[in-house]
């Protein structure tokens, strides 16, 4: 346990009205998942109603589309699944078959699959039922678009996964306006994937998380983009209830090591009972995302190459304040050499009686090197300082630190201890003070933009700076930059 010793108002403003829509839209969905909507449902119940379509080419990709065509012109044949169709049919928009898992079976390199609702535009509802594994098994799969769906247990009934692929390696995958929840595993469940983006999906209410997979075989996670997507509530839904299950910390995001790189952007990972998000991946690019009240750690990493951008971090522990060996970020790495680099966070912590940061700690002899700047650290508990190990050489400048109840802001490997009138000596610009935040939290949302009297203002540097903040306005307002993710 590391403890010392031994040793959101919901944003104004945000980049889009997708993302504006996937940060609230997970908030009271615990029921069993389905069972009282009044859409179509078409039931999953064994193993012959797990969808695995085939592979497209690069010219010719197949797509997988609930509600509507969606404007598209596949290069081949468009065929619709529908709640009065019958497998004995052609596919066509008179006669259509009657399960989404025959029809994908259907489908040629180039073909569109549309699964229709009872009404025009209605996004279908796949619903599991019988401890089946998945709703889809992409596995292997190559040229594959997936639509415009909603995946969940059948009202309660035991059901495994949304999305699954572990038994062969994806490439060239598009998961897009999905909204998987209510399963009793993972949301998205793969080993080995280049090529795929997670575009504008909600994944919530997930046992063991949202989005992750076991070590793959084949460089696991490659060039990866998650964009715009809702990573929450993980580990509050098991088997019908809103209860942990058996799966240790089920995170947001979850991966095992792998080659990369992976960028997260606008994305939301809140409540979850594991990390928000965890990457075990090399050149793991995170930015213009909000991390809050994760009951564990809040943002990790593993790989070399990686940054953290324009982000909001806070409120570990969920509204709990039990002591915990958990921290708001953890870098760790057994890669000589490695690097990382946080700039333009916002990161706050309440809980104390931890470190609101520790980099290398159970491999502190292994030399990295860390950039900090522009970035606000506020640990608003008792005891509950940075920590950085003896192999770690660090480059902190133009950072703001306020740590009210600890003696120390930063302990360089248990020998050199700043305390608040030592910041200066950690580099340039680096200042110490009450960051002045609206509306701080801790279990619920915050609002962590800057007062007018905030030391952060104009205290940043630009060297490095992005050019715009986390709700996407320009950087510098006036006549300077400011520390944080938010630029006032």
């Amino acid at each position: 346990m590391r403890i010392i010793g031994k040793s959101i108002l919901i944003i104004a403003f945000v980049v889009s009205l997708a993302w504006f829509s996937a940060l609230t839209s997970c908030q009271v969905n615990q029921g069993g998942g389905g069972g009282d909507d009044n859409r179509y449902r078409y039931i999953l119940d064994s193993w012959e109603d797990i969808i695995i379509p085939p592979s497209g080419t690069a010219d010719a990709w197949i797509t997988i589309r609930g509600g509507d065509t969606g404007g598209y012109s596949p290069s081949g044949n468009t065929y619709y699944v529908a709640p009065n169709g019958s497998d004995d049919h052609p596919g066509s928009p008179a006669e259509p078959w009657a399960t989404p898992a025959y029809g994908a079976s259907q489908l040629q390199p180039g073909d569109m699959l549309v699964i229709l609702g009872n009404k025009p535009g209605e996004v279908p509802i796949l619903a599991g039922r019988d401890d089946l594994s998945c709703a889809l098994d992409i596995s292997g799969v190559s040229y594959l678009r997936l639509e415009n769906l909603e995946i969940c247990s059948d009202g309660g009934a035991w059901f495994r996964e949304g999305i699954q692929a572990y038994s062969g390696p994806l490439s060239h995958i598009v998961l897009q306006d999905l909204y998987i929840h209510n399963v009793d595993e993972m949301g998205i469940d793969i080993a080995d994937a280049d090529d795929i983006e997670i575009i504008n999906c909600r994944i919530c209410y997930c046992g063991f998380g949202s989005i992750g997979g076991p070590e793959g075989a084949q460089g696991g996670w490659r060039n990866v983009l998650i964009n715009g997507c809702t990573l929450s509530y993980s580990g509050h839904y098991y088997r019908g209830e809103d209860r942990l299950g058996p799966y240790d910390r089920p995170d947001g995001f979850g991966i095992e090591p792998s080659s990369g790189p992976i960028e997260i952007k606008n994305t939301l990972s809140e409540h979850n009972r594991g990390d928000g998000l965890d990457s075990k991946a090399d050149n793991t690019y995170i930015h213009e995302c909000i991390v809050a009240n994760n009951s564990c750690d809040g943002v990790k990493l593993w790989g070399g190459g990686s940054k953290v951008e324009n982000c909001l971090i806070y409120g570990r522990g969920d509204g709990d304040t039990s002591t915990t060996p958990w921290s708001a970020v953890v870098i760790g790495t057994e890669e000589n050499g490695a690097s990382f680099e946080l700039v333009n966070n916002t990161i706050d912590d309440f809980v104390g009686n931890n470190y609101i940061m520790h980099v290398q700690y159970d491999t502190p002899t292994i030399p990295i090197d860390l950039t900090i700047k522009n970035t606000i650290f506020c640990s608003r508990g008792e005891n509950a300082p940075i920590y950085l190990a003896e192999g770690v050489n660090f480059s902190i400048n133009y950072n703001l630190f306020y740590f009210p109840n600890s003696e120390y802001v930063l302990i360089d490997d248990d020998q050199a201890f700043y305390d608040y009138s030592r910041v200066g000596e950690l580099g340039a610009g680096n200042l110490y003070g009450d960051p002045r935040f609206v509306c701080p939290a801790f279990g619920g949302a915050g609002d962590y933009h800057l007062l007018e009297d905030s030391p952060a203002i104009d205290a940043g540097t630009p060297d490095g700076a992005p050019s715009r903040d986390l709700d996407g306005i320009s950087r510098p307002r006036s006549e300077g930059y400011d520390i944080g993710a938010y630029e006032r």
